[in-house]
């Protein structure tokens, strides 16, 4: 999965939820980003593994909703 989309997605959801979804810090190899209280690093590679983002989407579960991520 392309990063840029697993920030879209997480960003598209937050919005529809009335959560706040802001970049906290930019690392050589990371970002860091703050969904409310939670923060979530992403690695700042062009595609993140499949693994990697059903791992940081799942974990984002009990704010966004059980299975936000599906269609």
């Amino acid at each position: 999965m392309k990063r840029r989309e697993l920030i879209g997605r997480i960003a598209e959801a937050a919005r529809t939820t009335g959560r706040t979804w802001v970049l906290v810090r930019q690392g050589a190899a990371h970002e860091v980003w703050r969904l409310d209280d939670r923060r979530i690093t992403i690695p700042r590679h062009r595609d993140v593994n499949e693994v990697t983002a059903l791992a940081i989407m799942r974990a984002l579960e009990a704010d966004l909703g059980e299975g936000w991520w599906r269609p």
